[in-house]
């Protein structure tokens, strides 16, 4: 074996771990996002998840890995989509966003406007 054949094995080696472990990842990815649309009463539209970016990075240790953002949809009443993402850095789930509006205080539990007024004078 020469050196290009040895070059060649490595680069095959080196992409059977990135899809293998791009395949863990993914799985992980898509439990994260049944928990989190779980907890807030939402449903994970197709149960899946979708690559958007890969790209290397660095953990708080200093150590390469590989840094993943995936998108997926989700619904509240099972006829809208909305779009949310998980971000990974290897196997650990590092953001996930749902793009939840913030919903306001309710009316009777609000201050009053008067009352602030009061307070600030």
């Amino acid at each position: 074996m020469d050196f290009f054949d040895l070059l060649g094995l490595l680069l095959l080696a080196t992409v059977v771990w990135l899809w293998l472990d791009s395949l863990k990842a993914r799985e992980m990815a898509v439990s994260a996002a049944k928990a989190a649309c779980d907890a807030e009463q939402l449903l994970l539209l197709d149960d899946t998840v979708a690559i958007a970016r890969i790209s290397p990075a660095r953990d708080d240790d200093g150590v390469f890995r590989v840094r993943r953002v995936y998108g997926f949809e989700y619904s509240d009443t099972g006829n809208d989509r909305t779009a949310g993402s998980i971000v990974m850095l290897g196997s650990r789930v590092l953001v996930i966003n749902l793009n939840l509006a913030l919903t306001p205080p309710d009316a009777d539990t609000a201050p009053s406007t008067d009352s602030v007024r009061r307070k600030t004078e």
